[in-house]
């Protein structure tokens, strides 16, 4: 009798142990981790900022948080004249890095196309770790130490999703910005290509932000739709982006082209054009199936969709996706990968890798990758600027 329940003692351990080990490892295999040692500087909001809102057409406001959990909050203000040169600074709690720029009102909407065969680096779904995404240009030698652009005519695309479930989204944007301004002056594009999750926050659905900026909003006198609506700074140049370009012949967009779009005659610029102006439209199926629809659908759109992983396409499906936009092969985001791969006889390469989170650990420790393209040729970059042709 005793050796039947040790023996069935034994068969039950066994049993559990298969079955999560078989449950880790089916987990990981489709992204899950495990997040522990968090980072009380999280809530350090000290310094957080600069919050900008325009108070009319011809004023703006700069807003830091200032103060602790403890002793309270208040708000260092300065007002500015929409035509001047605006210097604000930003602060970043966990190590202390601190970056000034200048904000320039005038928002210019970016090319859809751009043509001149200089190195591409891209990397997507950042979710709002600043120390991840700048370590990662620090060592593939986009920028120096000093957060200077050091990456000559070089293009780098951001293929979205960096926003939201971080703590550090403020610093994230206004460290975009920047970029933007100082590849510019060098001869560089820096490429900020909207993905859901920044489409998300325009339409107000915070489901998957830090709840932080609850918080920030109320310090701030304002809902949290108000971070990123047209009376906020942030707000006027997030909606001025693309969710889908053309660089050297290649298309970059965070979501993919459904095999339906194919079917209309729609140039680049209309695509943006038209998902641009729904940015603030919150998307829900309706019974009229137009190009509209479809483009902005939380499934099938430019943003959203998942089809080249998780649906059965055939490669023609996929070479008529990029015929309609003169393209050789196609980028995204989105959809997790266990590294930066191809598929459909390397037509279409995705880019969504774990990133490593910036106010914790992780099981298992995930490390960054991007992609450069350079000379025809396709790399994994990795954290440390090591890279290796795929």
């Amino acid at each position: 009798m005793k050796k039947r329940i040790v023996r069935y003692i034994k068969h039950v351990v066994v049993t559990f142990v298969l079955l999560g080990t078989f449950g880790i490892g089916f987990g990981l295999y489709h992204g899950a981790s495990l997040n522990y040692s968090e980072n009380p500087i999280m809530m350090n909001w000290d310094k957080d900022g600069p919050y900008v809102f325009f108070n009319n057409d011809r004023t703006l406001t700069v807003n830091y948080i200032r103060g602790n959990q403890e002793d309270g909050f208040y708000l260092e203000r300065e007002a500015y004249n929409t035509t001047a040169t605006i210097p604000v600074r930003c602060h970043f709690p966990l190590d202390h890095t601190n970056f000034e720029l200048n904000i320039n009102t005038a928002i210019d909407i970016p090319k859809s196309t751009y043509n001149d065969n200089q190195k591409i680096i891209a990397i997507s779904d950042i979710e709002s770790n600043f120390k991840t995404f700048r370590d990662f240009l620090v060592h593939n030698k986009v920028i120096d130490k000093q957060l200077n652009w050091i990456f000559g005519n070089g293009h780098l695309v951001l293929l979205g999703d960096f926003v939201d479930r971080g703590f550090s989204t403020t610093q994230v944007l206004w460290f975009i910005y920047k970029l933007e301004q100082d590849a510019k002056r060098k001869g560089g594009t820096v490429h900020f290509i909207l993905g859901n999750h920044e489409v998300k926050n325009l339409q107000g659905n915070f489901e998957s932000t830090s709840p932080k900026y609850v918080h920030v909003s109320a310090i701030l006198g304002k809902q949290q739709t108000e971070l990123y609506s047209q009376h906020s700074f942030l707000g006027q140049w997030i909606t001025s982006k693309n969710t889908i370009e053309l660089i050297n012949g290649i298309l970059f967009t965070h979501g993919g082209i459904h095999p339906e779009i194919a079917q209309y005659d729609l140039t680049l610029d209309e695509v943006n054009q038209i998902v641009r102006a729904n940015y603030y439209m919150p998307y829900y199926p309706k019974k009229e199936r137009t190009i509209e629809q479809l483009l902005i659908s939380s499934h099938r759109g430019i943003a959203w969709y998942r089809g080249y992983f998780r649906e059965d396409l055939t490669q023609e499906e996929v070479a008529r996706g990029l015929k309609m936009f003169g393209a050789k092969m196609i980028v995204v985001g989105h959809t997790l990968q266990s590294r930066i791969k191809k598929y459909y006889n390397g037509k279409v390469i995705g880019i969504d890798v774990k990133h490593p989170k910036d106010y914790s650990k992780s099981f298992p420790n995930y490390l960054s990758e991007g992609l450069l393209i350079e000379n025809e040729k396709h790399y994994r970059l990795f954290h440390d600027g090591e890279k290796k042709e795929i």
